[in-house]
């Protein structure tokens, strides 16, 4: 085991300096840090302590969270960017589950029924306002990976009529498993492939429910994230929201899809063949499928809490850095109550603003054009306050310059890379890039782009909407330690995702939390002391929608 590092905090200004000679490490060098806020570690324990419960949104947890959020930034002397308040309301819909049944299947012919139990065998949930859902007697239907996408000349759904039915789909999307990179995009995981798109599109297509098989690899993250995910309380949009929503949606364990494969003659090895056929055709499965629950629902408002720095030369453009505030809050077992603190996921990334805020606060002469902070609600229930904010916004999205997004900072050390999710989507990679080669580090892609992080964090609403942002994190060549080391970081980090292990430990080494900070704020420093225009890099998804509001952003 590796020793823990000896650390030196010194007053603010002064460098952190470290002399590795431990096992593990690839030769013994210093690596000094000068550390970006005194204040930092500070904000990042409060917001993961137990006090915080977690920091669902609608909890109490949650609202000393948003008053946290806002006393710091009104200390700060940041302006509040909702009229003269903080505070922009997100409407939303607290869904709570209770008395899950199990999955009932029954079928082909005599076959005896067979039954799956929640959170085991399968979770399931609705975000249908109604406070019973009983889904009886349901024809399942295998539809593939579930997926209409003309541009790749692929319709899963061609066909059949599934509506009032229950279609089984695999996660991901086939580029994955061919790793074609002339099949929608290779390995890289398409918005396709998220489960969000698999239940939207179910209901476009009047589908009862929607069961999505769990397989790790391709869905990036283990059943027990399924389970931590989708037990607790679920946010959806309040207001006014008209778009289709199946009745039941969910997951199922891949051995329980083995089971219910079987009973119709098939194995998941015979069905994922058959999806990933161009000609494939949707088919029932010969079975039926039953569940219910009970549904307590809450209208309310969580909060994105916003302020910013008004520019010296151009206040109407504006420079935004965005985290999200919320996790997973806390639940009560037979053991007693387990807090989802989210240390890492993400008190990393809130603290984060929080002093970038304060340093950009503190320039003389202010920069010349706004910079925007805004820590976002809702977030692990579907980006919803990002997507709020996107469809909502405070400052005119024409005159967005770029955006900047901390999600999950590295807590396990300096590195000499950068990865950077949705690697050349834009040019913010080259102001990245440029800051980067000042603390002697390169860029590089993401190592696991079949996961689809472009799509699970915040940043991807402001994409949507055509503004360019930069969504980066360290790698993991860490500097003085050898590839063991990165393995156990990759595995630790993994182990403690969407978990209640996700705390501060003594096995954090501040020193690449400091490095990030610096090189983020390093970006957004320069983006607003220029006269400098990001552009999406020619032929991605995102660039005309930016170029239709071109003739706005002419001075």
């Amino acid at each position: 085991m590796l020793k823990k590092l000896p650390i030196s905090l010194f007053l603010s200004g002064i460098l952190l300096s470290v002399i590795f000679s431990l096992k593990g490490c690839k030769e013994q060098e210093t690596v000094e840090i000068p550390i970006f806020s005194n204040n930092y570690e500070r904000f990042v324990r409060t917001l993961s302590s137990d006090e915080f419960e977690g920091r669902a949104p609608t909890t109490p947890g949650g609202k000393k969270t948003k008053a946290y959020i806002e006393a710091e930034f009104r200390r700060i002397g940041l302006k509040p960017a909702h009229g003269n308040s903080f505070r922009q309301p997100v409407p939303l819909i607290e869904i709570i589950g209770s008395n899950f049944s199990d999955l009932l299947i029954s079928g082909p012919g005599e076959q005896e029924d067979v039954s799956f139990s929640y959170l085991d065998d399968m979770i399931v949930g609705t975000t249908r306002k109604q406070e019973k859902i009983n889904l009886q007697e349901s024809e399942l239907v295998f539809a593939g990976y579930g997926i209409v996408a003309p541009e790749f000349n692929w319709n899963d759904y061609e066909g059949i009529d599934v509506r009032g039915k229950t279609v089984v789909v695999l996660v991901n999307d086939p580029g994955y498993e061919l790793e074609d990179s002339e099949l929608f995009t290779g390995k890289a995981m398409t918005y396709y492939g998220r489960w969000t798109y698999k239940y939207e599109e179910a209901a476009r297509q009047g589908a009862a429910g929607v069961l999505i098989v769990h397989e790790t690899g391709p869905a990036g993250y283990g059943w027990d994230v399924v389970r931590n995910s989708w037990s607790g309380p679920q946010y959806e949009v309040g207001g006014n929201n008209n778009e289709p929503s199946v009745l039941v949606q969910g997951w199922v364990q891949e051995a329980t899809a083995a089971v219910i494969f079987d009973r119709a003659g098939y194995n998941l090895t015979q069905l994922r063949e058959m999806a990933l056929n161009p000609d494939f055709s949707a088919f029932s499965l010969g079975m039926n499928v039953s569940v219910s629950f009970d549904i307590k629902y809450n209208r309310s408002d969580s909060y994105n809490i916003a302020g910013y720095v008004e520019g010296s030369e151009y206040p109407d453009e504006t420079i935004i850095y965005m985290a999200h505030w919320d996790h997973l809050g806390m639940e009560v077992t037979e053991d007693g109550v387990k807090i989802y603190n989210g240390a890492i996921d993400n008190a990393t990334g809130t603290a984060a603003i929080m002093v970038i805020a304060e340093k950009f606060a503190q320039m003389d002469p202010a920069p010349k054009r706004s910079v925007v902070f805004i820590a976002v609600t809702a977030e692990e229930s579907g980006l919803i306050g990002s997507r709020y904010y996107s469809l909502n916004p405070l400052f005119p999205v024409e005159k967005t310059v770029g955006g900047i997004n901390i999600d999950g900072l590295n807590v396990y050390g300096p590195t000499r890379d950068v990865v950077v999710v949705g690697y050349n989507t834009s040019t913010m990679q080259n102001l990245l890039e440029s800051h980067a080669a000042e603390q002697d580090r390169i860029l590089v892609p993401e190592r696991y782009p079949e996961r689809g992080y472009f799509y699970r964090s915040d940043h991807f609403n402001l994409v949507r909407v055509g503004i360019p942002v930069i969504y980066a994190n360290s790698g993991d060549d860490f500097i003085g330690r050898d590839e063991d080391y990165a393995k156990w970081a990759r595995k630790d980090m993994e182990a403690r995702y969407h978990s209640p292990e996700d705390i501060v430990h003594d096995r954090w080494d501040w020193r690449g939390l400091h490095q990030n900070l610096w090189l983020l704020y390093s970006v957004g420093e320069e983006l607003a002391n220029s006269d400098y225009w990001p552009q999406w890099t020619e032929g991605t998804e995102f660039e005309a929608i930016r170029q239709q509001s071109d003739h706005l952003r002419e001075r």
